[in-house]
């Protein structure tokens, strides 16, 4: 566990999160599929989490990527996932990528999160740069970022393409430490 709150805490994903993780993504589609649109089509049915889990838990093993899961304390639920992706452990550097349920959303949840997965990542594995990019539209998303500490760095042109869209131009957040 990297996170116990109050409210919720924060562990690594495992083979027992498959059903919450499933019912967390798939009743939250149209508002994750825009910008989470692989982690979606990875989790359609209960077998595809399984798969996703197995997967994601080999490449935690291989220190490729790092996927959490937030818990809601009470039910002990699925209420949202954090990502620890694209790390490049010569330059020290990673990337979150989160999504929280609807019903779970406005709670400041994802911001302590953020800072707890931020802490693993550089007190646990050495990391002294996480980024965070999102969409200017995605106010929940940039908000997240800044009240993490996570400052601007700068827009990265056409760097994303959601589905049956334009490229779009995406905002470049960092916590240096």
């Amino acid at each position: 566990m990297i996170y116990n709150g109050e409210a919720f805490y924060i562990d690594q994903l495992k083979s027992s999160d498959a059903l919450h993780l499933n019912k967390l993504l798939v009743s939250n589609t149209q508002r994750l599929k825009r910008f989470l649109p692989k982690t979606i089509a990875a989790n359609r049915t209960l077998e595809d989490s399984k798969s996703y889990i197995e997967f994601k838990m080999d490449c935690m093993n291989a220190k490729s990527e790092f996927v959490f899961t937030v818990k809601d304390k009470p039910t002990k639920n699925v209420a949202g996932l954090i990502i620890l992706k694209n790390l490049d452990w010569e330059e020290k550097q990673g990337e979150f990528a989160y999504c929280i349920g609807e019903k779970f959303k406005g709670r400041g949840w994802m911001k302590q999160a953020i800072k707890a997965a931020s802490n693993f990542a550089t007190n646990d594995l050495g990391l002294k740069t996480l980024q965070i990019i999102a969409h200017q539209s995605n106010k929940s998303s940039v908000n997240v970022a800044k009240k993490s500490g996570f400052k601007w760095k700068k827009t990265l042109k056409d760097v994303f393409i959601p589905e049956d869209e334009s490229p779009l131009d995406m905002e470049l957040y960092e916590l240096t430490i």
